[in-house]
């Protein structure tokens, strides 16, 4: 018969051997390099977890003194357990609230670069515009404020811009409800004459407004202004804060689709209709196409360009859902050089080791296939190992820190995807261009990127 010295022997030395084997796991590499001071952190803090889960879970088993736990004590553990995540969950959205109000704050101040309204009637919040530049917020601002220089496109086609491209933007005070801010997008498309340009983008913005500028800006240089862009928010915190507005921003998005759609309807010129989406954009703008190629032939869709779409089932139920004529990418280079006919309509571009595209509940549990058998995708290091639990929170960790921006520095690396898109874009919204034309287009996105960074820090 086991003493139970000797059983709370054998439970201390799993504890030990489950805490070791742990912070082995905790110490490899990820998928994206971490601040100094925080893999020590981790690898303590992963071994404190293992071994107290190793302890807890051998006692359930009957490896300690006095045999199983009575059902009094099973019922005490759990009222303390739920007391303890109740408390847990009230910590949490009281900072989330608290912290909250103070971005709210921030996304609604424009900065002094920005902060002089526009001159251009093609803009919103510029002359003759319905939209009040006071609502627009930061990231609004920044988007209306940025339109491409004639000197830039010239630089980049040896062509002077034909027209003043247009930029609308509905910023989440600049109505009451989803419904008046669509409304106001159509007010200002419809006044600017956008849908008499070659192509119209119509993009979906982060949590915060942030609407990527670089895809637009492609596009305003490549048809030498002869488009126009828009973008609706519906919130000014950032994404990972914004999960909870996932459902209204879908809703904003598929009443934009449909408005535009029908505004279309008997037209004898039709733009070309170019979909992007950006992180929890691109989510938020597939939601609005729950049924894929049926929503995109019904909506009169010619191209749609999704990047670093957050993992999880729902990405892959749309991805099942395009399948027929979508094309994945992690980078410029696996492009065809000839696509299949008809050319693909809708375009992932997903980093292999982006870890925002890679974190899903599954990997709690399970082996990804992205870290099965070599060789493995970009930037997966070799030397990453897959355990229940560890990996999914070193996963969740990398989400952390998957993107670092140094204006004009693009990288194709973690959730950065500003020296893919030079490439990409083009490809995706059928724009055959040269290679110098490229590498002139690429020197310039950078050089466009260090601009508004100075005057996002301009006093």
């Amino acid at each position: 018969m086991v003493t139970i010295s000797r059983r709370g022997g054998v439970r201390v030395g799993l504890a030990v051997a489950v805490a070791v084997a742990g912070a082995r796991v905790a110490s490899r590499p990820t998928l994206v390099p971490w601040p100094a001071r925080v893999r020590p952190a981790f690898i303590a803090v992963t071994t404190l977890v293992s071994a107290t889960v190793a302890y807890v879970a051998a006692g359930s088993l009957g490896i300690r003194g006095g045999g199983l736990p009575s059902l009094g004590q099973r019922a005490r553990r759990a009222v303390v357990a739920s007391a303890a995540g109740a408390g847990l969950l009230g910590t949490y959205r009281i900072a989330k609230h608290q912290a909250g109000a103070r971005l709210e704050g921030a996304g609604r101040e424009i900065e002094p670069g920005f902060s002089i309204p526009p001159t251009l009637h093609t803009v919103s919040g510029g002359p003759g515009s319905h939209v009040d530049f006071a609502t627009v917020g930061r990231e609004g601002a920044r988007f209306v404020g940025s339109t491409v220089p004639a000197d830039v496109v010239e630089q980049v086609t040896g062509s002077m811009p034909r027209m003043e491209a247009i930029r609308v933007f509905v910023g989440v005070d600049s109505a009451a409800t989803a419904e008046e801010r669509v409304a106001l997008a159509l007010e200002e498309l419809r006044r600017t004459a956008a849908y008499d340009r070659s192509v119209l983008l119509i993009g979906s913005p982060a949590g915060s407004g942030y609407a990527n500028p670089t895809p637009v800006d492609v596009v305003e240089i490549l048809t030498l202004g002869d488009c126009a862009s828009v973008a609706v928010g519906y919130g000014l915190l950032p994404s990972f804060l914004s999960l909870d507005r996932v459902g209204l921003a879908g809703h904003t998005q598929s009443l934009l689709l449909e408005a535009i759609a029908t505004d279309l309807i008997g037209r004898a010129h039709r733009p070309r209709l170019v979909l992007y989406g950006e992180s929890l954009g691109a989510r938020v703008q597939q939601r609005a196409l729950p049924a894929g190629t049926v929503d995109l032939d019904r909506l009169g869709v010619h191209a749609a360009l999704w990047v670093g779409t957050p993992g999880g089932s729902e990405s892959v139920d749309f991805h099942a859902a395009v399948a027929a004529e979508s094309i994945t990418v992690d980078r410029p280079d696996q492009v065809p050089a000839t696509l299949p006919v008809p050319r693909p309509r809708v375009w992932f571009l997903e980093h292999d080791g982006d870890p925002v595209v890679r974190f899903e509940p599954t990997v709690m549990y399970r082996r990804p296939f992205w870290l099965g058998v070599p060789p493995r995708g970009r930037n997966v290091p070799q030397g990453m190992v897959w355990a229940p639990g560890i990996t999914w929170a070193q996963v969740l960790v990398d989400t952390l820190f998957a993107t670092h921006i140094v204006p004009g520095n693009f990288e194709s690396r973690g959730h950065d995807y500003r020296a893919d898109l030079g490439g990409i874009v083009p490809a995706a919204f059928g724009f055959a261009i040269d290679s110098a034309t490229t590498q002139r287009l690429e020197s310039a996105l950078r050089q466009l990127e260090v601009t508004r960074a100075q005057r996002v820090d301009e006093a």
